[in-house]
């Protein structure tokens, strides 16, 4: 068996012809030409040496991409013609890495994410196929594979195999069953978005008035809990008479996402917080002409499985509120029963009471935002609501609204963590924290 220093020789002798041609060329000098050589020497004999890490991969791998960013630079510059194998080389040593340290996850996703950039779609395939089947039991790696083939390939088919594939494996997931529900919804809104781009979101009435197009119907089976496959493949060449089939088709209706809601009940028998997070996924996406009935469906299932649970109580008080415009009319007898759902709830669950606070206050963060044409009066009342539920959220010292603070910077929700800030600072102004999150959003 070849020893360290001979595997080590055997990979430097494979880059010699290309040091070569990079000095006849002039793109580096004789000293850098060595220096480069060198350094590969350094890192050869430790990767083959007993006792590497992945780490010393990740180190050589930093050290090719440079000199390929180099290469370029100079390329370019000089104004030659030079190829080069900087990325074969990277994608070797990656190779090499993710076969010795298979079972480093950090290595393959930074492989995965080395071959997105290079846009190797072929590659990607390739590798996404070798991660899952040396670690099945990942939830994030088959999310990752699915979310890649929908967003770059626009492939709904590939996607949704990894996703029913990855449920074979880590069904007691919540987040792949949540994941799953996201991509099919998700696709839901690039059909509608290509629908109403392409002027096919026009009244039912007019697209009947002819018989022909039902001859044209895309037949799509029927969708379950069990039997999650509809046929339809969406790429950049989607016909226009295939999109008009799809408006009564299951995909449009959102009965695929239904499905998978229904089937990861079953799975998680019925668990209330789980129902909660479905529905607070689903009313993200609320610009889809499904979600109503969707949100609708999640909340008719929670009042039946669990009618005295909390979590009725805080989708109930989303459901009213949701797709609310502040500026109409209604709006101030809908707000008022939503929170008479929440008072009732506070009453009925005491030990619940920072959780539902913190469900109103972010509620009334979002209005807020909202309020900037409507009636003074309300206003004001809404303002007065939200020091109300701080209040019952931050107790003595405020930290749970510092922590809330933290959670919405996170999430991309400034606006709403200023907002919120602004008016604990008065309640708790001996609260240091609350102090230096509003000194580092003003800055």
């Amino acid at each position: 068996m070849a020893g360290p220093s001979d595997k080590a020789r055997f990979y430097l002798e494979q880059s010699a012809t290309e040091l070569n041609e990079l000095e006849r060329k002039k793109i580096f000098t004789r000293d850098e030409i060595r220096s480069i050589a060198k350094k590969r020497s350094d890192f050869e004999h430790i990767i083959n040496a007993r006792g590497s890490h992945p780490s010393d991969y990740m180190r050589y791998i930093e050290f090719e991409k440079n000199i390929d960013a180099l290469r370029q630079k100079r390329v370019k510059r000089l104004g030659i013609r030079h190829k080069g194998t900087g990325q074969r080389s990277i994608y070797f040593l990656y190779n090499r890495a993710t076969k010795k340290f298979s079972g480093d996850l950090t290595l393959w996703l930074h492989f995965i994410d080395f071959a997105r950039r290079d846009k190797a779609y072929r590659r990607l395939g390739d590798i996404f196929t070798s991660v899952v089947r040396l670690h099945p039991t990942k939830p994030e790696l088959w999310t990752l594979a699915a979310n890649y083939f929908m967003d770059t390939q626009a492939d709904i088919t590939n996607a949704r195999s990894y996703m029913q594939r990855g449920l074979r494996f880590c069904k007691n997931s919540e987040d792949i069953w949540l994941d799953y529900a996201k991509l099919e919804t998700i696709y839901v809104g690039k059909i509608a978005g290509r629908r109403k781009i392409l002027g096919l979101d026009v009244d039912r009435t007019k697209k009947q008035q002819t018989d022909d197009e039902d001859t044209d119907m895309i037949a799509l089976p029927d969708v379950t809990a069990e039997d999650i496959n509809p046929s339809l493949k969406q790429d950049d060449g989607v016909d226009e008479v295939a999109l008009q089939n799809l408006a009564s088709a299951p995909v449009l209706t959102g009965a695929i996402p239904e499905a998978i809601f229904d089937a990861a009940m079953k799975q998680f028998q019925n668990r209330p917080k789980i129902v909660e997070k479905f529905f607070d996924m689903f009313a993200e996406f609320d610009q889809l002409a499904c979600i109503p009935r969707i949100l609708q469906h999640v909340l008719d299932y929670l009042q039946q499985t669990h009618p005295k649970a909390v979590e009725n109580a805080i989708c109930s008080f989303h459901m009213q509120l949701f797709n609310q415009y502040p500026g109409s009319p209604e709006f101030p007898g809908v707000l008022g029963d939503a929170f008479d759902i929440v008072s009732a709830a506070i009453d009925s669950y005491p030990s619940e009471g920072t959780r539902l606070a913190e469900v109103a206050v972010r509620q009334l963060l979002t209005i807020q935002r909202s309020t900037a044409d409507i009636d003074p009066a309300l206003q004001k009342a809404i303002r007065s609501t939200l020091r109300k539920y701080m209040k019952a959220l931050g107790g003595v010292d405020g930290d749970k609204v510092a922590s809330l603070a933290r959670s919405l910077v996170q999430e991309g929700k400034g606006d709403d963590a200023r907002a919120l800030l602004s008016l604990s600072i008065k309640a708790w102004s001996t609260n240091e924290e609350l102090s230096e999150l509003r000194s580092t959003l003003e800055t």
